[in-house]
């Protein structure tokens, strides 16, 4: 391993901290040890003075004086982005389960496993740092970032708007909806030489043919009934800045025809006038619909799309960049928190499993409306995947049912359903050696729902 993992072990059993200590050595951590609660701020307070914070605590829920749960909310005033696992006896699991909905990360019965322990503490450390890479994204651009993740997908974008920001290109951004192709329109202006000039919005598909036509290129005092005077386009209002065609598919066919000698002439005729005008503005357009087969199809024109199409940006949907979601999560949180009043300082993995586990087809905005239900919900500063709505929990509860055909055996009935859930499990565990983690991903499911299964079937000491 060649990045260096920092652990805090808080445990008033020497004996037990010692064979932690060995375990994780052994997979490459740093160890820091802490006997007891109140010592375990003294050594947050030492470790930040020398620029070594850990990155994951270890924490023993029943300790003298200060116990788990006391140092669990120390620990998230003074460190909110440090996951917390919690040590705890197997009597007292109900107890860490509270504490998961607390906020802490995860936990381990003691004796701790040695394959959950790494595995455990492995996660917790990407998810620590996926929490700092979304606090560098905000501090690089001062503010909101534009595009929020990490994966291939979205860096692609990133790099294509920075490219074609400061040029003059007129870009075709393709997208389904809710993935944020406004977000990418903004940034493009943003990045151009007309940032200081405005950049106008039209939704194409929100407004009839007729007023869109006079929306787009304005009209003169008595061109219609109601034109009691004269109106610009929003062309005029972009003049020196950028428009933005929304749902640019949805344009009927005599207005595309406008709108393409709007493009190559650069000017416009408002309704009911003879007169032109000159317009210096720069087009960006937008569409959930598949513009080449439109043109196939007669219904959009081959001329227009290749000039609007000069580039075009591509924004993946969420199911395809879902290791973008933890960092999502945080950044939608903190927003829509700031908006409702209400802090949220952490999520549980087991509701960032649920979220991974959905395919979300209305992507990033149908995401955003979960967070805010779930935040709304909320009676803690925490949240789990009990204030989720059962479209996506659903989805989790039922992926292990997905995996009876393990092996090619037939689907089962219901009579023999928990009977093929058991043997199912049974058989990935050979497979895998008896390797919990590998066991949980070859079903497709949760580490801690393989717990839960093992416990429910007496298969724990396999």
């Amino acid at each position: 391993m060649n990045e260096e993992r920092i652990a805090l072990i808080v445990d008033d059993e020497p004996g037990h901290r010692m064979m932690v200590r060995a375990v994780l050595e052994d997979d490459g951590w740093m160890v820091l040890e802490a006997e007891s609660g109140e010592r375990a701020l003294t050594v947050l307070a030492e470790e930040a003075e020398s620029d070594t914070y850990p990155d994951v605590a270890m924490v023993d829920m029943k300790m003298p004086g200060m116990d788990g749960m006391q140092l669990l909310k120390e620990l998230q005033v003074r460190r909110p982005s440090m996951p917390v696992v919690l040590l705890t006896a197997f009597g007292s699991v109900g107890s860490a389960v509270d504490a998961m909905k607390r906020g802490a990360f995860d936990y381990l019965t003691k004796p701790a496993d040695n394959d959950e322990l790494t595995a455990v503490l492995g996660k917790a450390f990407e998810y620590h740092k996926l929490l700092d890479e979304n606090a560098r994204l905000r501090a690089e651009v001062g503010s909101e970032p534009d595009f929020i993740g990490a994966s291939p997908g979205i860096e692609l974008v990133r790099n294509l708007v920075g490219q074609a920001g400061p040029t003059e290109a007129t870009v075709l951004i393709l997208g389904p909806s809710g993935t944020g192709k406004e977000l990418v329109a903004e940034g493009l202006h943003k990045a151009s030489l007309r940032a200081d000039k405005p950049l106008i919005k039209v939704n194409c598909a929100a407004l009839p043919d007729d007023l869109l036509e006079s929306e787009l290129f304005g009209y003169e005092k008595g061109a219609f009934t109601g034109a009691v005077k004269d109106k610009p386009g929003r062309f005029q209002l972009a003049d020196g800045g950028t428009l933005f065609l929304d749902e640019i598919g949805e344009m009927p066919a005599p207005l595309q025809a406008k709108l393409l000698r709007a493009l190559q002439e650069k000017t416009v005729e408002p309704l009911g006038s003879v007169r032109t005008i000159q317009v210096d503005t720069r087009i960006i357009a937008a569409t959930n619909r598949n513009l080449k087969k439109e043109v196939e199809a007669g219904r959009f024109r081959e001329d227009l799309y290749y000039r609007l199409a000069v580039l075009e940006i591509r924004i993946p949907p969420l199911c395809e960049r879902k290791e973008d979601l933890p960092l999502l999560v945080s950044f939608l949180l903190r927003r829509l928190g700031n908006k409702n009043n209400k802090i949220i300082r952490t999520v549980t993995p087991a509701f960032l499993d649920a979220l991974s586990g959905y395919d979300w087809p209305g992507n990033v905005r149908e995401l955003e409306n979960v967070l805010e239900r779930a935040l709304i919900l909320s009676r803690s500063d925490a949240l789990g995947p009990d204030l989720l709505p059962p479209q996506i929990t659903g989805a989790r509860d039922n992926v292990i049912d997905m995996e009876f055909h393990h092996g090619g055996r037939p689907a089962p009935t219901p009579a023999n359903l928990e009977e093929a859930e058991k043997q199912a499990i049974i058989q990935a565990l050979e497979e895998n050696g008896n390797h919990r983690e590998r066991t949980a991903e070859a079903l497709g499911i949760s580490r801690r729902t393989l717990q839960y299964k093992l416990k429910k079937y007496g298969l724990t000491r396999r």
